[in-house]
């Protein structure tokens, strides 16, 4: 796609598309990056720790964090920062995150995705700043997040002891320990498809990602950003 026939020219100052060869779209602020930087972050870590205290076989985890007791106190308050990160990026994307009916059309067509030949099929359906995928890991995240918070400060005996029954205990850990493997298996999943789908990785890092890219894989949101229409909420 050229710079003409996406009509960078018209695009006003301030606005995120840059003209040049190749074209160059803003997708992320860098508030928005650090933010998405910190909860990564904490994920690993709260992944790392988590398994370390899971099962005796991953307890050398532990000489990570400096040793088990440093790792026992240590991974609740990852989550607490975990907790709030998360927050900022929910109050950031999650207009952009409701579910729309193109959404279910381009599940529908998800062969053609996985087989990168979306951007051939000829009833193509234009996306907007995330697609289907991308809204699904953001709401199996939240969900997720506030699963493991709550369970969380259950089983966290320092501090709530005396507010739980030995019974509510033993349901969190069985809660938390299953959220957190059903959340590792999210990351896993966008952290493959941020690689397989190639440019993306620049989205983050860059906070930049190309013309081409926006025409191919989020063509609506490119049309609202050049021609003025519903801009981004961060």
């Amino acid at each position: 796609m050229s710079a003409d026939e996406m009509r960078a020219d018209e695009a006003k100052p301030g606005e995120s598309v840059h003209r040049g060869d190749p074209v160059v779209v803003d997708r992320y602020t860098a508030g928005a990056r650090i933010n998405h930087w910190i909860t990564a972050a904490c994920l690993i870590l709260l992944a790392i720790s988590g398994m370390a205290l899971f099962h005796p076989s991953l307890f050398g985890l532990t000489a990570l964090f400096g040793g088990g007791q440093a790792t026992r106190a240590i991974h609740p308050w990852i989550g607490v920062v975990l907790f709030f990160s998360f927050s900022g990026l929910f109050l950031r994307f999650w207009r952009l995150n409701l579910w729309k009916g193109a959404d279910t059309t381009w599940l529908a067509r998800l062969n053609k995705v996985l087989g990168n030949r979306d951007h051939e099929d000829p009833d193509l359906v234009e996306i907007g700043k995330y697609n289907a995928g991308q809204k699904m890991v953001f709401w199996g995240m939240t969900l997720l997040i506030l699963t493991l918070i709550g369970s969380g400060l259950v089983i966290w005996d320092e501090y709530f002891a005396s507010y739980t029954t030995i019974t509510q205990k033993r349901l969190a850990v069985l809660l938390h320990a299953g959220a957190a493997v059903a959340i590792i298996c999210i990351w896993i999943v966008h952290v493959y498809a941020a690689i397989w789908v190639r440019g993306t990785i620049s989205a983050m890092t860059k906070g930049q990602v190309t013309g081409g890219w926006a025409w191919r894989h989020h063509r609506k949101w490119l049309r609202e950003l050049v021609t003025g229409g519903p801009r981004p909420a961060e």
